[in-house]
């Protein structure tokens, strides 16, 4: 139908983009290489070189992204993407169910979200074609009676009897993935799409009218992802990330979708799926063995995404669609124990590498999930073996005339201080150049740059995030390792339901969650400063992190401290200086008073979209 081109020599692409990234990494590895050989290379140092290029082609990986990213976005659009300029205007003929799970979730804040996307969605021509359903797995039933409430006031507020749905489910297998899988497998007829939401998710009806345009002009997609923005956090922790987010996840978006194309990944929600290949394809199978890496597979999305793909549908990402928001964790702790579900999720992917039939970047994506996780371990592991041969070498007398031979000339140590500075410098290149790139397309739109609260204050939260990401990094590095130790020792986690309030930090908690981190860094830091103080100042970034990781945590989770930072115009983005209506609506909600109940229609049964589609008239 003309929205997006035939596909513009996808090999190309990835053979350009994956030569680049070793070549990048090669030219870094070749640098180590010769600051070590000034001495010899010992086994030690061997392994310590195949870790350096490990982690440093996953750095620049997202280098080359973010570099495709910015031609994308500087060129206004890639050719091989989907044309969503084309789109309005498209009849929509198909039906299409928006879900979402809950699960114990504080029930005001899922109430404020799904006002804001259904009324958002009334105002959109097409909004006749959407059903809602509220999918629980709450095992509260305080909760689940809130719950009900809930739903009886949307339904009476919208007059949506026939088109809300709630159901509460007795028999909660498979976490998330089970819940929706019951629901495409019972309820689903009648649906040609399903719009999968997150209980802090947030979408305009316009997005979600454009993408289920977009399934039904491209009917080889089977899953379609939009680029969800972080919003609505107060903490300095969650504006130090919605800031480091918006200013570079939509170039990061399109620096992926450039190289991946059809063969993108899914990210569990604000996404739509085709259902009939869902159905049929994307069935997740029971892992043999016991958690944590046998049993229920629990980072579903990766998975579904690579099955749809071996199914033959392609799978998108669709960036540049506005719209589409969630929020974060509000401080570090709870980012942590998020992470600490996801790294379980991740790592069982270990389990499906070797599925068969999987397309190669498929298996490159679920590898992805578990670097996310393993580069922390392999990044502590780099860091010590740097610490050990920094001792030996400190201990060692210099040798200047080597025994068994006479020479009048001595063997003087050799310092390689060029190369070791030059590799400095292209590490913190690499890792600060997607940054740059992100401000630069900002800086360079004078409506976004306006938003960002203008270049001064841009640079100013722009330095100073860079500085609490330099903190920030060592605790997070210690938690991932910690996370991916206890994983491999078969202790598991329980799935249960996130904290998402805007929850301060006491400095007792903090620091019984952090204790072995600040005594890590301690000890860490004084055996090199005793036995190797040459090397001291090259690990202070990482000693520095650890030694105030527990006052930073406390700090930064205090929404007083993120209130003032946004006083002084910092870490501003443009949902929060030109909100949406939909944020509006959802973080400054009119006050009402509870309505009375009014006549509900009941969970619809199995083929009952046609049925629901003639109540709402």
């Amino acid at each position: 139908m003309g929205a997006m081109n035939s596909r513009p020599h996808p090999r190309l692409r990835r053979t350009l983009f994956f030569g680049l990234t070793f070549l990048t990494a090669g030219a870094a590895t070749a640098l180590m290489l010769d600051a070590l050989q000034a001495s010899g290379l010992s086994a030690v140092e061997r392994l310590g070189l195949a870790l350096f290029f490990c982690l440093f082609t996953w750095i620049a990986g997202a280098l080359w992204t973010a570099i495709a990213g910015f031609g994308v976005r500087l060129a206004g659009r890639d050719a091989g993407a989907i044309d969503l300029a084309v789109l309005p205007g498209l009849p929509l003929r198909t039906r299409t169910a928006i879900v979402m799970p809950v699960y114990n979730e504080d029930t005001r804040r899922v109430e404020a979200g799904l006002k804001s996307i259904w009324g958002s969605l009334g105002s959109e021509p097409e909004e006749a074609a959407f059903d809602l359903f509220i999918l629980s797995d709450t095992t509260d039933a305080a909760i689940a009676a809130e719950e009900e409430h809930m739903w009886e006031r949307l339904v009476a507020r919208f007059g949506a009897s026939g088109r809300l749905f709630y159901r509460r489910r007795t028999e909660r297998k498979g976490h998330k993935a089970g819940n929706i899988a019951e629901f495409v497998e019972h309820r689903a007829s009648g649906y040609e799409c399903m719009i999968v939401l997150d209980a802090d998710s947030i979408m305009s009806g316009a997005a979600l009218v454009t993408l289920a345009r977009a399934m039904e002009a491209h009917p080889r997609i089977g899953i379609l992802q939009s680029l969800p923005l972080a919003v609505g956090r107060e903490t300095l922790f969650g504006r130090l990330i919605q800031f480091s987010s918006r200013l570079q996840s939509p170039m990061l978006g399109s620096g992926l979708a450039f190289w991946q194309l059809g063969e993108s990944n899914y990210w569990g929600h604000n996404a739509i799926l085709r259902l009939a290949p869902f159905a049929q394809h994307c069935g997740l199978p029971q892992l043999s063995g016991a958690p944590p890496f046998g049993g229920s597979i629990l980072s579903h999305d990766f998975v579904e995404a690579a099955f749809m793909r071996r199914a033959g549908y392609e799978v998108r990402q669709v960036p540049e669609l506005e719209g589409s928001w969630e929020e974060v964790p509000a401080n570090i702790l709870d980012y942590a124990a998020r992470d600490r579900r996801w790294a379980q999720g991740n790592l069982q992917h270990l389990r499906l590498l070797g599925e068969r039939g999987l397309h190669p970047l498929s298996r490159i994506h679920l590898l992805t999930g578990i670097m996310s996780y393993a580069s922390s371990p392999m990044w502590l592991t780099l860091l010590l073996l740097s610490s050990a041969l920094s001792i030996i070498e400190s201990a060692k007398r210099p040798q200047y005339f080597l025994a068994g031979f006479r020479t009048l000339f001595p063997a003087w140590p050799q310092f390689h201080t060029d190369e070791t500075l030059a590799l400095i410098s292209f590490t913190l290149l690499v890792l600060m150049l997607p940054k740059v790139l992100g401000a630069i397309l900002a800086i360079r739109d004078p409506a976004l740059r306006r938003k960002f609260g203008g270049t001064v204050r841009l640079g100013a939260s722009l330095f100073l995030e860079q500085v609490f990401s330099v903190l920030l990094a060592p605790p997070m590095m210690l938690f991932h390792a910690t996370f991916v130790m206890q994983i491999l020792l078969g202790r598991g986690v329980a799935w249960g339901g996130q904290e998402r309030g805007e929850r301060g930090v006491t400095f007792k908690e903090a620091l019984r969650r952090q204790k072995w981190q600040l005594l890590a860094g301690i000890v860490w830091g004084a055996l090199i400063l005793w036995l190797a103080p040459r090397f001291f100042w090259w690990l202070t970034p990482v000693l520095l992190g650890l030694l105030c990781g527990v006052p930073l945590t406390v700090w930064t989770s205090r929404a007083a401290a993120g209130r003032t930072a946004r006083r002084h115009g910092l870490f501003l983005t443009p949902e929060e200086t030109d909100p949406p209506p939909e944020l509006l609506s959802l973080f400054s909600p009119e006050a009402e008073s509870r309505p009375t109940r009014a006549p509900i229609a009941p969970w619809p049964p199995a083929g009952a979209g046609a049925q629901a589609r003639r109540r709402s008239g």
